[in-house]
């Protein structure tokens, strides 16, 4: 008679399967990267063959262990949450010690329980200063001079501590985007209703910077290159809502000023052009080194990060200047990268995802998406200047995540072993394992 499998195991097995794939999933890890952590972890730990299906809610793996018997199927519902680079880090570093045996499944399962369930020691309010060090960085990348610069802050930080209000009321996330969207264009109506002599598309620019959807938008073009196109489009719905709400916001608050007489004139956000190369660098090194603290990324990530997006806004500066145009320049921008994260990555002991999202975030083409949107909201043909905007901005996105895909390649090739983690290929890993360490046959 064939020894009975212990179901038990197997079923706390995929429990944490599930629990690993959705802080990767909610941290902005794409689906390839899911998929194959997942499986990762449910072979070392002696679950070959599972299945798994990752969308942009749900994440079910099942794993028949008797062909005569119903397999076991477990399902996880993945909650919108922030950002949270610090789990992600646990996890990814949990991960490690699980296909090195130094953690079996029940230690796993502790460790993952106590990375979900303890708070963070850096104060709220302080995150909140980040958002607004990050659209100051902005400001400073856009040519705004220094009351530019403490507008956008100002703002950044009232937009952050109102969405935090509203979404401790479960307000859905549209309406929290186009209060934040009403918010910053109050504050450049009290600009203009003050006297001050100021680019009044400039000071919008700067204070909606951290509600654009350029991440998102980013991370579906990156699923889709991959081969996860159910991900990519409810990703890629999410951003278009999000930016739509933006654009609810901004008009909501030109028409309260002019109910008060207070005249914007032609608002155009995204439409300016960039500051010095100097000056660039600067506000692109503070504006990923403030993303990458307000999600919570460990301190000794925050440097490596602002130089490589310092590194990267400048050859995207070189590329844009000879002429080959802004996808072209975030390709090669991206590619630098992504071929440097992976070492600086493993010397700050962080997955590559922390460090290539925070430093890519100052060339996101977020502003190109809203202008876009609004402007195809006014109307236009086919050849209108809405259209060509969410062209260029598909274009750039398209170029930050295969440049930022071929630059990991190259700098952490595929070993033969790391393929068998995966039906498919789906590129180097951004977070979870570099290689199949420790698997059992």
């Amino acid at each position: 008679m064939a020894p009975v499998p212990d179901v038990r195991d197997h079923n706390l097995t995929l429990d944490l399967c599930l629990r690993i794939g959705e802080v990767l999933l909610s941290s902005g890890a794409g689906a390839a990267d899911v998929t194959a952590t997942m499986d990762s972890v449910a072979r070392h730990l002696g679950l070959r063959h599972a299945d798994i299906d990752v969308t942009f809610t749900s994440l079910t793996m099942s794993y028949s262990y008797d062909s005569e018997l119903p397999p076991l199927i477990l399902i996880r519902q993945v909650k919108h949450r922030d950002i949270d680079y610090a789990d992600l880090t646990l996890v990814d570093h949990l991960v490690r010690d699980i296909l090195t045996d130094k953690a079996d499944l029940y230690l796993a399962r502790t460790r993952m329980a106590t990375i979900v369930t303890t708070g963070h020691s850096t104060p709220r309010w302080a995150i909140s200063l980040a958002w607004g060090s990050m659209c100051s960085g902005v400001a400073v990348m856009l040519g705004g001079d220094v009351l530019v610069v403490a507008i956008a802050f100002t703002a950044a930080v009232c937009i952050d501590r109102l969405q935090l209000f509203l979404a401790r009321r479960r307000l859905p996330s549209f309406y929290q985007q186009v209060a934040g969207g009403a918010v910053a264009t109050l504050f450049a109506v009290a600009a203009a209703a003050s006297g001050l002599d100021l680019d009044q598309s400039l000071v919008v620019t700067a204070n909606i910077i951290m509600l654009l959807a350029g991440i998102g938008f980013m991370g579906a073009l990156q699923d889709a290159l991959t081969g996860f196109y159910v991900t990519s489009g409810a990703r890629m719905i999410e951003a278009l809502l999000a930016t739509a709400g933006i654009i609810g916001g901004v008009s909501g608050g030109i028409a309260i000023g002019g109910l008060f007489g207070v005249g914007l004139g032609n608002i155009e956000p995204g439409g300016g052009g960039l500051g010095p190369a100097g000056m660039m660098a600067a506000g692109a090194a503070v504006c990923a080194a403030s993303f990458a603290f307000a999600s919570y990324a460990p301190l000794r990530a925050i440097l490596p990060v602002a130089l490589i997006a310092a590194v990267a806004i400048s050859i995207f500066n070189v590329v844009d200047q000879t002429g080959l145009g802004r996808p072209w320049a975030a390709a090669a921008a991206a590619f630098v990268v992504g071929l440097v994260s992976y070492a600086a990555s493993g010397r700050v002991r962080v997955p590559p995802l922390v460090v290539v999202v925070s430093a890519v975030v100052p060339m996101l083409p977020g502003l190109s998406i809203y202008r876009g949107l609004s402007l195809l909201a006014e109307g236009g043909g086919s050849t209108s200047p809405g259209l060509l905007s969410m062209v260029t901005a598909a274009s750039v996105a398209i170029a930050l995540a295969s440049g930022v895909i071929l630059g990991e390649y190259v700098a952490q090739p595929l070993k033969r072993e790391a393929r068998r983690l995966e039906d498919r290929l789906a590129g180097p890993r951004l977070v979870g394992p570099f290689r199949a360490r420790g698997l059992r046959n």
